[in-house]
């Protein structure tokens, strides 16, 4: 490989309530906030492949949107249905013509990912595969959008984390809506 190149990058990128969570009790996210602002759209647009656990796939993996939903969000889905899908999980050992399904070999299968020519991945979640990625020391990047909305309860972000992850912050961004968005780098 030459020195020019560099292994793709998995990236957390996630929306996160200012008390840590990344969904209501029931599973709501209608507090998260999309803005052009945000610039999300470049953020896919750096991106070739998405990485899903098994019940977010379900839930977003293939999502259609809405009829009302605006132009920014129709754009969006289109965008992240034209990326590479994996799929990972414990149960299903399918693979069809919208994602592939990774059911062992959780390092090897993502370096292999890692090391292919392409642009960065995106590592979707759920909570699960994000403790999972952590606890494998397979993160890159942590890109989180902090919200200005404290639920009080729901699901966390972070769950069963193994050993501390010394950050680096490399940017902070701050939005009119009152979103904050955080990238770090592990500290090696």
């Amino acid at each position: 490989m030459s020195n020019s190149i560099r292994p793709r990058r998995i990236i957390l990128d996630l929306a996160v309530t200012l008390d840590g969570f990344i969904e209501g009790k029931n599973g709501e996210v209608d507090w998260c906030i999309m803005d052009s602002e945000m610039g999300f759209i470049n953020f896919l647009n750096q991106i070739d492949t998405i990485l899903y656990g098994r019940k977010s796939y379900d839930q977003w993996g293939q999502y259609t949107p809405k009829i009302e939903d605006t132009d920014t969000e129709k754009e969006m889905w289109e965008l992240v249905h034209s990326k590479e899908k994996y799929v990972f999980s414990r149960t299903q050992k399918r693979t069809d013509h919208k994602a592939i399904f990774i059911n062992e070999n959780i390092p090897e299968e993502v370096n292999k990912l890692k090391n292919k020519p392409g642009k960065d991945i995106w590592l979707y979640g759920g909570a699960s595969l994000i403790t999972n990625f952590i606890n494998l020391g397979l993160v890159d990047e942590f890109r989180l959008s902090v919200h200005p909305v404290i639920l009080g309860e729901g699901k966390p972000l972070f769950i069963d984390i193994k050993q501390r992850l010394n950050l680096k912050l490399i940017n902070t961004r701050t939005f009119s809506s009152g979103v904050v968005q955080l990238i770090y780098h592990l500290n090696k």
